[in-house]
């Protein structure tokens, strides 16, 4: 059984995972409007990642037997002056959720619940990879400020390898949906 304080404080990684999810869909949705499909296609992904993370989050929860409610969240930040913007606020996103799941790892540690620990470690290394790669998008998108398209021939030229979804990922509730 997960500690209380462990609980309580995934509750809110939940809301927060979901937030960020929203954030990615409003930023995909302004790339898309800009009729950058590259970096539209590459938020989009990136929404349903942020969801599915909380949704590994909920699963945990009801494994454990926690009640795993699903919050509201605020309204995203939907306009941006420019295209450099909306992955600078990526960037803000992905390190203020380090910071959080990390917490929530210390968390874990302190309350001696060393299943939720273990739980966490799989996000953390996710963490990691996610402010890399927004950190190098954040640098070839400020380089093409001028010319957006030379950062979707990036976005098109990294992505052709793209692995498929981890075998180490915590399941996701509701499935691979």
């Amino acid at each position: 059984m997960p500690a209380a304080a462990f609980v309580q404080r995934l509750h809110e990684q939940i809301a927060n995972e979901f937030a960020a999810s929203q954030q990615y869909l409003a930023i995909a949705t302004y790339f898309d409007d800009e009729t950058l499909p590259r970096l539209a296609a590459f938020f989009y992904a990136q929404a349903l990642e942020e969801r599915n993370h909380a949704l590994m989050m909920v699963q945990y929860l009801l494994d454990a037997g926690e009640p795993a409610p699903i919050p509201g969240v605020a309204e995203p930040k939907s306009t941006f002056g420019d295209v450099v913007e909306p992955v600078a606020l990526a960037l803000a996103q992905e390190r203020r959720v380090s910071d959080q799941i990390n917490a929530l790892a210390a968390i874990a540690r302190q309350e001696s619940d060393f299943t939720s620990e273990q739980f966490m470690q799989w996000f953390i290394k996710e963490q990691i990879e996610e402010v890399a790669s927004m950190s190098d998008l954040l640098t070839v998108v400020g380089r093409a400020r001028d010319n957006p398209l030379l950062a979707e021939e990036y976005l098109a030229r990294e992505s052709a390898g793209d692995e498929g979804p981890d075998p180490t990922a915590p399941p996701v509730a509701g499935g691979a949906l």
